[in-house]
């Protein structure tokens, strides 16, 4: 029993009397987002954090967000939501450039399945119109065949300029900062040469096997495999076999070298290099990159389709039912240039930034490339505005597992 001098049976000896509160979590956390009130649960030193402390684990901070998309590994959300981000960050820039590149695709397609409806047309006012005119039939397909060529030609190169320079966009939106078509093409000029290199190696990657399927049809039909029924339809499965596997085959490549271009353009490489970086990007989550890519050409190409088929439909009523005046095949030719340009303006910009948002994440996975960004981030804030030597963080050496 204590005489009122001596220090309390409950308190040690050389302890003060008034001890401060047990070990606990504190009252307001400084990692907590402002609005949030999610509860912090207190634990023991004794005891390991339970699930709920620590980055990753739960309740933690957001991650940094200054562009269009969060300076962590990304989801399928970030990554479409981001491209989203993109157009409407910098509406000119992207937009103006898509559909220059897309009306200049789309053009010579209008203009040869015009002639061709026209043609058409022309023969359903008049049934005696092709009997009497056998080149009537080889004009026609020159004209639908033809302009698609030329299409092909023209879009090898417009698209491949248009893909450079949207990636050099989204390196500085990824940062919260906008950039002119003007600068983007001053930035982007000197890449152009290695990414056609990157775009004809995956040309001849792609041709080849085709041809040597070819040669080998040729050399079967040639030595008579294909002259009685069975031995007929045993080469139609055979083409079927083979139309899987080349499927397949080039899936898989598209897939592996999906990011090519980023890696040109972002990081300054030459076209062989910029292929095996993208080979060992995609590797360890290759199923991954993949889907992402097969989802967004379903997407866009349903979009796309949408906003076309009004307008080609219309185009080729106006030409069928024109009678082949030089009116109604420039009417179909515009309506249906509309429509290709609408569903292109659509299909490059978002391919462009879901390949570019794709090769930030896999460098953020592999490499950790998400703390880069992060500390960059905050020194531009800091700054208060984007500068352009946030292009140059992209480059390998800057990766913090480099």
């Amino acid at each position: 029993m204590s005489d009122g001098h001596g220090p309390s049976p409950e308190t040690p000896p050389g302890w003060a009397t008034e001890q401060p509160p047990p070990y606990g979590a504190p009252s307001a956390s400084p990692w907590t987002a402002p609005g949030s009130h999610q509860q912090q649960i207190p634990y023991s030193p004794q005891q390991p954090p339970p699930p709920g402390y620590g980055y990753g684990y739960g309740p933690h901070p957001p991650a940094l967000r200054p562009g269009i998309i969060p300076l962590r590994p990304l989801g399928l959300g970030d990554i479409l939501d981001g491209t989203i981000k993109l157009v409407r960050s910098n509406p000119k820039a992207v937009l103006g450039l898509s559909a220059i590149a897309a009306v200049l695709a789309a053009v010579p397609v209008a203009v040869g399945q015009a002639l061709l409806v026209g043609r058409m047309g022309e023969a359903l006012t008049n049934p005696d119109y092709l009997p009497d005119d056998p080149t009537a039939a080889y004009g026609g397909a020159l004209a639908q065949y033809g302009g698609t060529l030329v299409s092909y030609a023209v879009s090898f190169v417009v698209v491949t300029i248009l893909t450079g320079v949207l990636t050099r966009i989204l390196g500085r939106a990824v940062f919260g900062g906008s950039i002119t078509a003007a600068e983007a093409w001053r930035l982007t000029k000197g890449r152009i040469p290695a990414l056609f290199g990157v775009v004809g190696l995956m040309a001849v990657i792609m041709l080849v096997p085709l041809a040597v399927i070819a040669l080998v049809f040729v050399a079967l039909i040639m030595s008579g495999a294909g002259s009685g029924s069975g031995q007929a339809g045993a080469l139609l499965g055979l083409g079927l076999v083979f139309m899987l596997l080349y499927i397949g085959y080039a899936l898989y490549f598209r897939t592996r070298f999906a990011l090519a271009a980023p890696v040109v353009v972002l990081e300054g490489r030459g076209p062989l290099d910029a292929m095996r970086r993208s080979w060992n990007l995609v590797t360890g989550d290759f199923w991954r990159v993949f889907g992402i890519l097969l989802l967004t050409s379903l997407l866009v190409g349903l979009v796309a389709t949408i906003l076309q088929v009004p307008f080609t439909f219309m185009g080729t009523l106006f030409g069928m039912l024109g009678g082949g005046t030089a009116l109604s095949a420039v009417l179909a030719a515009v309506l249906i240039a509309i429509g290709g340009t609408l569903g292109a303006m659509i299909t490059y910009p978002f391919e462009a930034g879901v390949s570019g948002l794709l090769y930030a994440d896999r460098r953020m996975r592999s490499e950790a490339f998400d703390l880069v960004l992060q500390t960059a981030a905050i020194e531009q804030q800091q700054q208060g505005w984007v500068h352009a030597s946030a292009d140059d963080l992209w480059h390998p050496s800057n990766s913090a597992r480099s």
